[in-house]
């Protein structure tokens, strides 16, 4: 990475380099501050990555981090490289930490930068702290000025300590006098982990006097309830439960009761309170594979193919708890936030304060605080998205990815587009633990290295759990052919067979779920007189007809830039009132279970209604707690949700997931389909799942009935290998898009001109993208494919941009799995 000049001072008067100069590459903690920045390390200063340093930037001291070290002298001006000041941690971050970014920034091709923007929580140096402490029983000798005036302050401080800004407070000119005492070992500095500028409080209400007597019945009535609850609550919550005003409590307080006070809350994602969980037993397949994971204390990777409700979430409980007990850490990642309300409940009610949530979606606040618990160093459990890679646990010696094959794993944008399976390889190397892939429809990638690895890799595992624990059956697969409900006069979107089963629930007060790959209520609204489409004024691409409830106004809705228009009452093109919403989304399928089967009550759990916090474990709550019959959602109903009470699932309509314009349509149907099947029958009940579909002999549909993984991936590697597409080969996807049409196709050309004169990739491009225009932007892809065999080696990223000109914006996505 090329290194921006940096604020300089003279240093050398010669202008040369002397032979026992080294240098160190660091990350600038300040507004403002790009890229690295190359620093002379002083003689006596031994520097290690990681560590924090103080160095000057402009006329200010200010945290980096060191990132690399170098021996050869770099390519810059001698006489303009500014000198470490002095090591203000050692050791804050592990070197394999930065070297993991480092390794993320070279292969997505990015800059370091933006992966750190994405690793850590902005502003991290300047909310930690710096302090000087003495060292106890340290002789001090002759000292100079500042430095006794230094030593002098910190004999004054109770605990031997003081914030550096306050030491630079009460000495002028401090810098010299503390490098003397840090030389001679009389003091040490060290940075205390993040915390907030202003710490959460909460009210909350502690009982301090147990000995009742002179008080109304109902003032004893709250004291007892008090004393039950251990003698403390938060406020708000002790008043709703005790239903009195805050002023009864108040009177409480000044008969020397109660003391209501602030208590500083840590803004983490803390779930609810959960019953104590313990280790289930396990089946003897569950036992064998526990047995085979905790073999591994090195760097193995192990792909757990386990069928739905075959128990991977107890193995890993138990696969987790002797690392904690051993007082080291493990980090578990799932697909999606609203996967993490069950799993962390379940891991929470098993390992209690030892779990941490880290998401995208937590606030500033929680992030930090979160980000301050793993860096305590205590053992712990992190659970999280994709960014949760990063998580700096202390001791890490164990990473799940659950249901790997999830696209979700993989960031489209902002850069670097990461795929959080591909680090958590890299970061279990560099920490030597093992990499559980836990998924009952693993990725072609994970299964190939799996499978036919085995036997050159001995770090690869394959581990299966074929069977549902208690030896449940695996639901039947019902193939409903909608074509013939058409031609038997059958105009709903539920087959008859559907019907007949939604009545039984309705009967035998059971619950299902109801799959549709679409949300909103129509995919296109359509004139049947003329045939004109409402496309989105940004975008190509129709607007989806959403429509809450019957007393909502309709609106129009653009799934791509979320423009919003409302519904015509007539055909803009030609006035014809046939003006009509096609297709059927979540909403629609609400609509209509409301209309033909009213006594059903209905959830829906889609992105329109879990857009706001705590809203996935709300509905999943209300569900679980039966105040729902039927669940009806998108692609999230396929992602890990356990519901042992569900004994229907119905799929709308299969085949929107069919015939897309990707070589992973295939896959990624099978997946979802054996997915949201696998949701039915996990308890005691047996399950059912009716599939609609307009295409029943597609091969994917025949393999989701048949429920057999091998002979489905068998065949589909096959093409794959024909076309040396993934795992056979790789693939990078550059991204073009510009306000104007010409001027996008135009620099596409050019770097596919550039790109032509090499033989290591074949190219395929430039072309327009399927959509081609999206929010306002018109779009161009050209695709690059590699032998599997080699690591993606691309010409220099700004050469390129430089061929595209400043009004086009290109970015390189490495891996990718959307090529729409």
């Amino acid at each position: 990475m090329s290194n921006p000049a940096p604020l300089l001072a003279l240093a050398e008067p010669e202008g040369t380099y002397r032979a026992v100069d080294r240098w160190v590459e660091v990350l600038v903690d300040c507004s403002g501050a790009q890229g690295l920045y190359t620093y002379r390390l002083p003689i006596d200063l031994s520097v290690q990555t990681g560590d924090i340093l103080s160095v000057p930037f402009g006329p200010q001291q200010v945290g980096a981090i060191a990132i690399r070290l170098l021996t050869t002298p770099p390519d810059l001006d001698p006489g303009q490289i500014r000198e470490v000041e002095s090591i203000v941690s050692p050791g804050f971050f592990p070197p394999a930490y930065w070297e993991l970014l480092d390794r993320v920034a070279h292969y997505y091709h990015t800059s370091l930068m933006q992966v750190v923007k994405v690793a850590l929580p902005p502003g991290l140096l300047m909310r930690s702290q710096r302090r000087i402490r003495r060292v106890e029983g340290a002789e001090a000798g002759i000292l100079r000025g500042t430095a006794q005036q230094i030593l002098d302050v910190l004999k004054d401080s109770k605990t031997g300590d003081y914030s550096w800004v306050h030491i630079q407070r009460q000495v002028s000119g401090a810098s010299r006098g503390l490098q003397e005492l840090l030389k001679q070992g009389l003091v040490e500095s060290y940075l205390l982990p993040p915390i907030a500028v202003r710490p959460k409080l909460r009210q909350s209400v502690t009982l301090v006097a147990e000995d009742i007597c002179e008080l109304t019945q109902r003032q004893s009535e709250i004291l007892d309830l008090l004393k039950r609850q251990g003698g403390e609550a938060w406020l708000n919550e002790f008043l709703q439960q005790c239903h009195v005003s805050s002023s009864v409590l108040k009177t409480l307080e000044r008969k020397g009761y109660l003391a209501i006070q602030p208590r500083e809350v840590l803004r983490t994602e803390r779930g609810v309170l959960t019953d104590e969980d313990r280790s289930r037993s396990l089946t003897s397949d569950q036992v064998s594979v526990l047995e085979q994971i905790q073999q591994c204390q090195e760097f193995t990777e192990i792909l757990l193919h386990g069928v739905t409700g075959s128990g991977k979430t107890e193995v890993y409980l138990q696969a987790i708890a002797p690392i904690l007990e051993r007082g080291e850490s493990a980090l578990v990642l799932v697909p999606e936030i609203g996967l993490t309300p069950q799993l962390t409940d379940r891991f929470r009610a098993r390992f209690g304060d030892r779990v941490c949530v880290y998401h995208s979606a937590l606030s500033e606040g929680e992030r930090y605080d979160t980000w301050r618990q793993m860096l305590t160093g205590k053992p712990q459990v992190a659970i999280g998205t994709r960014s949760a890679i990063f998580a700096p646990l202390p001791k890490l010696s164990l990473i799940i990815l659950d249901e790997e094959h999830d696209s979700s794993f993989k960031q489209d944008q902002p850069a670097p587009c990461y795929h959080a399976r591909t680090v958590a390889q890299w970061r279990a190397q560099l920490e030597n633990c093992p990499l559980i892939l836990g998924s009952a429809t693993p990725s072609l990638e994970s299964w190939v290295r799996a499978k036919q690895s085995q036997a050159e890799t001995p770090n690869s595992r394959y581990l299966s759990l074929p069977k549902r624990v208690y030896d449940r059956p695996m639901p039947a697969i019902e193939v409903v052919d909608m074509r013939q409900e058409l031609r038997e006069r059958n105009g709903s979107i539920f087959s008859r067979s559907l019907q007949t089963a939604l009545n039984e629930l309705q009967e035998t007060r059971q619950q299902g779920l109801l799959f549709i790959h679409r949300r909103g209520h129509s995919t296109f609204v359509s004139c049947r007189s003329c045939g004109y489409v409402m496309d989105c004024p940004n975008c190509d691409v129709s607007l989806s007809y959403h429509h809450v409830h019957a007393e909502a106004r309709p609106l129009l809705r653009c799934h791509y830039c979320n423009h919003v228009a409302s519904q015509p009452s007539a055909c803009p093109s030609c006035g014809s009132s046939y003006f009509k919403n096609f297709g059927s989304g979540t909403q629609k399928v609400a609509q209509e279970l409301g209309r033909q089967f009213p006594a059903l009550r209905t959830i829906r759990f889609d992105s329109d209604t879990t857009r706001n916090k705590g809203a996935h474990r709300a509905l999943l709550t209300k569900f679980a707690q039966r105040e729902a019959d039927l669940l009806v959602g998108t692609q999230m109903l396929t992602k890990g949700i356990d519901l042992p009470q569900v004994t229907l699932v119905g799929i709308i309509a299969a085949d929107g997931l069919l015939n897309l314009q990707d070589f992973r349509a295939s896959e990624r149907a099978f997946q979802t389909l054996l997915q949201v099947a696998g949701r039915a029958g996990r308890g005691d009940e047996p399950g059912r799942v009716i599939l609609q579909t307009y295409s029943p002999e597609h091969p994917v549909i025949e393999a989701v009935q048949r429920q057999e993984y091998e002979p489905f991936v068998t065949s589909e590697l096959q093409q794959r290998s024909a076309l040396n597409y993934p795992p056979y080969g790789k693939l990078a996807l550059l991204r073009f898009s510009a306000m104007n049409p010409a001027v996008v196709q135009k620099a596409a050309e050019r770097v596919a001109q550039t790109l032509s004169q090499s033989d290591d990739y074949e190219l395929l491009g430039p072309a327009p993208a399927t959509v081609l225009r999206v929010a306002g932007r018109y779009r161009w892809r050209i695709l690059l494919k590699f032998p599997q065999s080699v690591v993606p080696v691309m010409p220099d990223l700004e050469e390129l941009r430089s061929l595209c000109g400043s009004n086009v914006s290109l970015t390189i996505d490495i891996d990718p799995l959307n090529l729409i």
